[in-house]
């Protein structure tokens, strides 16, 4: 499943740390979810959709 969490991360001018100390996860999570190496988990998910104040949708595109 492709994101946008990088583009959206940048245009905060936050890093994978500052991202992850928001959403209560490691940046090690925060580095697997934006390389595709791991979906999140949807209370993650929509954790993140109301850190960038946008919906699920709008983060997470399905390739399918």
């Amino acid at each position: 499943m492709k994101n946008r969490i990088t583009e959206l991360r940048a245009e905060r001018r936050w890093t994978q740390a500052d991202l992850a100390q928001r959403a209560e996860v490691s940046r090690q999570t925060i580095n697997a979810v934006e390389t595709g190496k791991f979906d999140p988990s949807l209370p993650l998910a929509f954790r993140l959709a109301r850190l960038f104040e946008m919906t699920i949708e709008e983060i997470f595109i399905d390739e399918q």
